[in-house]
């Protein structure tokens, strides 16, 4: 072929290609979830955005939960864990999205019935893929965090000490440490997988819709099977509260759970989002103030100090985020000081 023959070509062809390539995948994937679940709405495929719509949707988003909590949900021949399997397994990142919106009613409901040994195979695949998902992510790297160490004295302060290298002022914190891969899911290694997951999950949480945050929140509550009523409206600091009393056997629902900090911490994580992170929702910041106050009484009472130390400041911060949600005083104003405004 001449050079004259040779076909011109422009920098979109890749691009194209791999649009057509996720709108594909996104078309299969609804047409798929069409046969498992019923009356999905028929604008969704027609849709200018259908991984949008997947995501966001609320009456799709009720259908599925409501698949997913019911009572054979979670077994291996389960199509709508087939399908959740299938669709995070595309590497589409739109998809993947779709997962883990539903990932809190996934980890929610698997973690309460798992004591019961009853077939969950179809919410372990979903989870094992996750964490595959991560592990590879990871490149077996752990994820770390530089912390200041607090026995050198700062460049701001006046010291006769000899000024420290920033290598020696630095201590490198571990918060998840390296993944190892995991083709089943043991009892000893349960709460890791889930919390893998639950981390993957708080690094997307900016996408999530608030539906699934709440859906977060309620099983919270239900793993801490402890009632945290007693701090929701005393002003006293939560260290000085007395330990409630309370039995296992009056714990709700019957979904009280071991909570390892393996799988605490992401969770504490996810609530600090909802507590603090830029939404509006005042109905989400109730439900996680909620989920908080049941951790932190559950914390108390397996007198976990770890547990008491990290609830215990997320009910602080949590009353301070509600606190100044209310304060609408501008603290960029500049008084005016030719009137004060006096109090008697």
């Amino acid at each position: 072929m001449s050079e004259s023959e040779i076909p011109e070509t422009t920098g979109n062809e890749p691009e194209s290609s791999s649009g057509s390539s996720t709108n594909s995948k996104i078309q299969s994937a609804i047409e798929s979830l069409i046969s498992i679940v019923d009356n999905i709405p028929p604008s969704l495929s027609s849709s200018e955005n259908p991984a949008t719509s997947l995501l966001h949707d609320p009456d799709l988003a009720r259908k599925i939960s409501s698949h997913l909590r019911q009572p054979n949900s979670g077994a291996g021949d389960n199509h709508l864990c087939r399908w959740l399997y299938d669709t995070f397994q595309s590497s589409d990142p739109t998809l993947q999205l779709v997962v883990l919106r539903f990932l809190p009613i996934i980890a929610g409901v698997y973690l309460s019935r798992v004591v019961l040994r009853v077939p969950l195979a179809g919410f372990e695949a979903v989870l094992l893929a996750i964490y595959a998902h991560e592990t590879t992510s990871r490149g077996g790297q752990a994820l770390t965090v530089n912390v200041p160490d607090l026995s050198h004295s700062s460049i701001y302060h006046e010291t006769k000490v000899t000024t420290k290298n920033n290598a020696t002022g630095i201590n490198l914190a571990i918060f998840s440490p390296s993944l190892e891969p995991h083709g089943t899911v043991r009892s000893t290694k349960r709460a890791r997988i889930v919390g893998v997951a639950l981390e993957l999950y708080y690094s997307k949480i900016s996408h999530m819709p608030i539906g699934s945050k709440m859906d977060f929140c309620e099983f919270c509550v239900a793993w801490a099977g402890q009632d945290g009523d007693m701090y929701k409206d005393d002003q006293k600091d939560p260290s000085e509260q007395s330990k409630p009393q309370r039995k296992h056997g009056e714990d709700k629902g019957g979904r009280r759970i071991p909570l390892p900090w393996e799988l605490l911490q992401p969770a504490l994580r996810v609530l600090g989002h909802c507590l603090m992170g830029p939404n509006d929702s005042k109905e989400l910041k109730e439900a996680a103030s909620a989920a908080s106050r049941s951790l932190y009484a559950r914390a108390l009472h397996d007198v976990n100090p770890q547990a008491i130390l990290a609830t215990g400041s997320l009910l602080r911060l949590g009353k301070l985020a509600m606190a100044d949600s209310t304060d609408k005083t501008d603290p960029t104003e500049i008084p005016d000081l030719n009137n004060p405004i006096i109090t008697i």
